[in-house]
This record gives structure tokens, C-alpha cells and sequence, in this order.
């Protein structure tokens, strides 16, 4: 069995606790050695453009910051919906480990295995 991680998050800044679950759950999986991708589409694309991701959610809650730098010291990547980047009119400048891609190349990460998805 593989233990590869997705996270699928579709909600940005306007849910920031849903947010934060999604990264708490990414960034364990990652500093626990497990390969894992972020796929962020709708609003949750915002929050691969560097500067974005600055909130917290909630008192004792860790900064957003903080969790996107664990997750990328972790070696955690993200996928960014094209679309979502389109429609949104993002130019394309992304936090370190995030490049545009949608399900296709996804499916192509996730391989021949199965993967432990989480969707927020």
C-alpha cells in the first residue's frame, strides 16, 4: 500500500479554522515521511501566492505562517488548479514546492497505489 498523502482543500482565508485543519493534517503527514501534495483549488488557490497565508484562526491555534513553513521544511508540495489560477487571475507566483496542475497530474503523483485523501 502507498503512503502517499493528499490534502484537498477548497476553502480559503474566509474559513481560516478549515484552513488550519487541512495544513495541521498536511504537515503531519509530511514530518512524518509520508510523500504529500496539497491540491488547492477554488479560494484555497490564494493561499499558494506568497504573502497570502498570514492568519490565525484562532487563539492558541498556530499562525498559518508557521504551518507553511513546517510543511515546506517537510519537503510537502501543492498542486494549484489551473483553472481556479485562471479565474481567478493569479499570475502564477507561488510559496516554494507549488506549481499549476490539476487532476490529471494528480492522478499521474498519486501512481498505481492507493493514497490517504483528506478534503477540506
Amino acid at each position: 500500500m502507498s503512503n502517499r498523502a493528499v490534502i484537498n482543500l477548497t476553502t480559503g482565508l474566509e474559513d481560516t479554522e478549515r484552513v488550519t485543519v487541512a495544513f495541521l493534517t498536511a504537515v503531519a503527514a509530511a514530518e512524518s515521511g509520508r510523500p504529500t501534495m496539497m491540491f488547492l483549488t477554488k479560494e484555497a488557490v490564494r493561499l499558494a501566492v506568497p504573502g497570502v497565508a498570514v492568519a490565525t484562526a484562532c487563539e492558541g491555534c498556530p499562525p498559518l505562517t508557521e504551518l507553511l513553513d513546517r510543511y515546506e521544511r517537510a519537503g510537502g508540495r501543492y498542486l494549484v488548479c489551473p483553472i481556479c489560477v485562471h479565474a481567478k487571475k493569479l499570475d502564477g507566483t507561488f510559496v516554494a514546492g507549488a506549481e499549476v496542475g490539476g487532476t490529471v497530474p494528480l492522478w499521474e503523483w498519486i501512481g498505481d497505489e492507493a493514497a490517504t485523501t483528506f478534503s477540506f
